[in-house]
């Protein structure tokens, strides 16, 4: 899934979350979990487009990110999937910080879902067929989203 979209509001980012999301349950991994790898300046709409993701996979809770929980678990209601993890690395120092919440055990479940924002301070530990998501502050609601 190799796409760039620019969006010109916060709605337009969730909505666009919400589109990849009914994609990503579209195709499922059998081997292990889906990872979903965020990058981007502080304010650049992660967790906006986590917010309309959440909701094409179905889940009716409100998202906040979660910075000082480090991460929140969702049950999904699909047959292919059970548990959306929403990762915050931000607060974390390296990969081991992460590995010490136990990401590998949910990682290797093919049912599991995990959106990580600030993914690249555990990059090392992320697989290499993983979805990259960037996005890109181009003006105070323009965003260029890079999925690849």
């Amino acid at each position: 899934m190799k796409t760039t979209k620019i969006t010109n509001s916060c709605f337009e980012t969730s909505l666009f979350g919400e589109e990849v999301a009914k994609e990503v349950l579209k195709n499922k991994n059998n081997k292990k979990a889906q990872i979903l790898a965020f990058e981007g300046d502080l304010g650049a709409g992660k967790t906006t487009f986590i917010q309309g993701f959440a909701k094409g996979l179905g889940i009716d809770e409100k998202i906040l990110s979660p910075t000082f929980i480090i991460f929140k678990k969702f049950k999904i209601n699909d047959p292919s999937f059970n548990l959306f993890y929403h990762i915050d690395c931000y607060r974390l120092r390296n990969s081991k910080d992460l590995l010490e919440l136990g990401f590998e055990e949910f990682s290797s479940n093919p049912k599991n879902i995990i959106a990580l924002e600030w993914s690249e301070i555990v990059d090392d530990v992320l697989p290499k067929d993983k979805i990259l998501i960037n996005l890109e502050t181009e003006s105070e609601n323009k965003r260029i989203i890079n999925i690849k």
